[in-house]
Parts: structure tokens; sequence; C-alpha cells
């Protein structure tokens, strides 16, 4: 193939090599080459927040970030989050409040979740919802996701999970 680059990077804890035009973007390498359907495709215009994914610590837009620019980068996607069989504690706590309908934005919510939980770790609601006001959800409401936030960082504190690194 011509004009394409050859771009590594760690995706949840896993080394992997893909070969990308240039102008192909991330959410487009995970999906379609790497198999990684948990970031979705949603208004391409990085408004909506369901295709966010942790690039360097960064919570970022995975349609609005070219592959080639991850060469090197550590990325986390919701596929990360799930250890051993058992879900994280976001996780189970986004299922246990309610907080998610067709699932469509929950991934980059996960995501988005997992990130203020490290910058955060007792976050108040304004936090949560300053926190994840680049994520959209047209479904549920903000109410049960505030409050699947509230409790994982209690879940977190408890166990101490937020603060293991995303592992293969």
């Amino acid at each position: 193939m011509a004009n394409t680059h050859e771009v590594a990077f760690k995706l949840n804890g896993k080394d992997v090599q893909v070969s990308v035009v240039p102008r192909e973007l991330l959410i487009h390498t995970l999906r379609d080459r790497l198999a990684h359907t948990g970031p979705h495709v949603g208004c391409e215009t990085s408004h909506c927040g369901a295709c966010t994914v942790d690039l360097d610590g960064m919570s970022v837009k995975s349609c609005t970030v070219l592959t080639v620019q991850c060469d090197g980068a550590e990325l986390f996607t919701v596929e990360g989050l799930q250890q051993a069989g058992e879900l994280h504690a976001i996780q189970q706590a986004f299922h246990e409040e309610h907080a998610l309908q067709c699932g469509y934005c929950t991934p980059g919510m996960l995501i988005r979740a997992w990130r203020l939980l490290q910058e955060t770790p007792e976050p108040t609601e304004q936090d949560i919802r300053y926190g994840l006001a680049g994520n959209l959800c047209r479904c549920t409401g903000y109410q049960n996701i505030v409050k699947a936030v509230q409790s994982a960082a209690r879940k977190v504190a408890d166990h101490k999970v937020a603060a293991q690194a995303p592992s293969a």
C-alpha cells in the first residue's frame, strides 16, 4: 500500500503495530483494524464523546486524533477496564445505578469516568458533571450517570481499584 506509516503503541497494556495511511483517524484504526469496538463512532466532530479513549493519561476523542499521532503512546479503551473476567468498579456502578440505556455512549462515559477518578478520587457532583460534560447521553439522562460515578468513587476508595494501571 502506498504512503502508509507503521505506528506502534500500547493498547490496553499490549503492544500493537499497524500500518495506516496518514489521514486515518484513531477511531477507525481501533474499530476496523484492531477490533476494539467499544469506542463508538458518534458525531465525528468531537461533540458526543462516544469515541472517548485515554491517550497518554488524557481523555481524547478518537474521532479527532490521527493514528500516526499515537506512535509510541499508551492507549486505554473500555475493553481494558474489565480485568480477569471481572467488571471494573466503574462498570459495576454503572450497572447497579442504571446509568445506561441504549449503551451507545457508555464506553466513552466509562473511560472518561475512569480518568476523572484518576484525577479526582473524591469528586463532587459538580466535578462529575463538569468532568463528563464532553460526553453526551441522549437516552438515560445524567442523574443516574452522576450517581454511578459517585458510587464508583466509593468503591474505588474502598478497594483501591482505580489506582491500578490498565494491564493486558
